[in-house]
């Protein structure tokens, strides 16, 4: 099976079956009261993913793949100057592709002029399949140059960046879903890999919770990071930036236009009032609540 093969036909199989499948599943068994009608948000999210995925095969995959073939040949990067053998290059470089990402989506929080761009991810109203993907085409293309920084630094090897990127768009689906997974099986896969609670925590409408949760496939990273919440009751998350809740602003053109126009305070709604959480809303467990 060709690295084309997979990186062409198979992920964008895979990746739609796991989303239909989710999609009916997150109606079923929803995690959280949808507040928007789901026919225009929809039509909207999937027209910015749409403009993703062009972005993405034309612009960012190719060159990401065409640096790791190189520094493949030319035996650049971390993983090459350690010698090890393939399976442990294999590991070790789907492990720092993760743990680069984490450190990539925390400066896209941080950094004024990135967040400026990934705020329109993070204003849809609700949370569900239809999210994982719905991002500014423009972060998607800037994002290039982190991914020629990140697979020429590791030294990642093609079939790990092509592998890494199947099991992430995976893995994106699933936690931006909706879907309620009984409590205790959702506590197990947690130890390991981020779910549906852990990253609606990170699309909470209070500023702090936000900022946490950055990760993608293995939630470890939150842990080593500190930047981990877990103990916020799904019925008390509001999804969304509370600056941006306004329903003109999920309009097409206004997320288009979201990045370049004067930024109005994110963490107060539109009366002014800061959004925070209040102590009794907060469970003192430190792991996964309802």
């Amino acid at each position: 099976m060709s690295l084309e093969f997979i990186s062409q036909t198979l992920t964008p199989v895979l990746l739609t079956v796991f989303a239909l499948v989710l999609f009916y599943y997150e109606r079923v068994f929803p995690l959280r009261r949808p507040k928007r009608s789901l026919g225009r948000r929809l039509a909207l999210n999937l027209t910015l993913s749409a403009m993703v995925f062009a972005v993405g095969g034309l612009v960012v995959r190719p060159v990401a793949l065409g640096v790791s073939w190189w520094a493949d040949r030319t035996s650049f990067g971390l993983l090459h100057y350690l010698a090890l053998p393939f399976w442990a290059q294999f590991f070790l470089g789907f492990l720092l592709m993760d743990l680069t990402i984490y450190y990539w989506h925390r400066i896209n929080h941080t950094w004024p002029l990135l967040w400026r761009f990934h705020n329109v991810h993070h204003v849809d109203p609700d949370l569900d399949v239809s999210t994982s993907f719905r991002f500014h085409f423009g972060e998607i293309l800037y994002s290039t140059l982190f991914r020629v920084l990140q697979v020429g630094l590791v030294g990642v090897a093609p079939l790990t960046y092509v592998v890494y990127e199947l099991v992430f768009q995976v893995c994106t689906v699933f936690h931006h879903s909706n879907l309620r997974l009984p409590i205790e099986w959702e506590r197990w896969i947690n130890r390991a890999l981020v779910t549906p609670r852990m990253h609606g925590v990170h699309h909470s409408a209070v500023g702090p919770e936000t900022n946490s949760n950055y990760s993608v496939v293995f939630s470890w990273w939150d842990r080593l990071n500190r930047s981990l919440r877990l103990n916020v009751p799904q019925s008390q998350i509001i999804i969304g930036v509370p600056g941006y809740l306004r329903p003109g602003d999920n309009s097409f053109s206004s997320l288009l236009a979201l990045s370049f126009r004067p930024q109005r305070p994110y963490w107060r709604w539109p009366s002014g009032k800061a959004s925070v959480r209040k102590v009794e809303e907060v469970s003192d467990r430190g792991f996964m609540v309802e």
